[in-house]
């Protein structure tokens, strides 16, 4: 009797994982053509604000900063980054948004999320959108890199809060 109903959980929840990953599926196809084409996608409770892509963000005042990744287990590595500051991004997508939003959530293709609070983002100098690392761009997932749009606060020094191959910037 206990295997049937450990038979019938295990049957519900394949299911269920199937009609996530299908809905999921379908919500990732529009952000692969960020990928493709990088941008970066500008949301505020559901609704999309703006899509911004790599030509506008580079003229949005692009920063050369250089910061020393440590990692556990590993030797520090140097790196010198390009990007813009996360604010910029905002004010370019709708400046009052910033003022009613108490954080920003950046997600990756992968699903992978970092959450920051309002006022991070608007510290000089803090979180950046990187799109080059020593002159060359980031390269995607399928290539080995981590972009080709990575979002960085510049404090954290051992990586933990970075978000590689980010596409959605969601205010709340």
């Amino acid at each position: 009797m206990k295997s049937k109903w450990l038979v019938i959980i295990i049957v519900v929840l394949v299911i269920v994982v199937g009609v996530l990953a299908f809905i999921n599926r379908e919500q990732l196809a529009g952000k692969r053509a960020l990928i493709e084409n990088p941008g970066i996608l500008i949301a505020h409770q559901g609704a999309e604000v703006a899509t911004i892509y790599l030509e506008e963000i580079r003229g949005l005042g692009e920063e050369e900063f250089d910061i020393v990744l440590r990692s556990s287990g590993k030797p520090p590595r140097d790196l010198t980054l390009t990007g813009v500051p996360l604010k910029a991004l905002l004010q370019k997508a709708d400046a009052s948004l910033m003022e009613s939003a108490s954080q920003v959530l950046v997600r990756a293709i992968d699903g992978y999320s970092v959450a920051y609070t309002m006022e991070e983002v608007l510290l000089d100098d803090h979180v950046f959108l990187v799109y080059l690392n020593s002159g060359e761009p980031l390269g995607t997932k399928e290539d080995g890199g981590s972009g080709p749009l990575m979002m960085v606060p510049r404090q954290d020094e051992f990586g933990q809060r970075w978000c590689k191959f980010a596409v959605e910037v969601v205010l709340e």
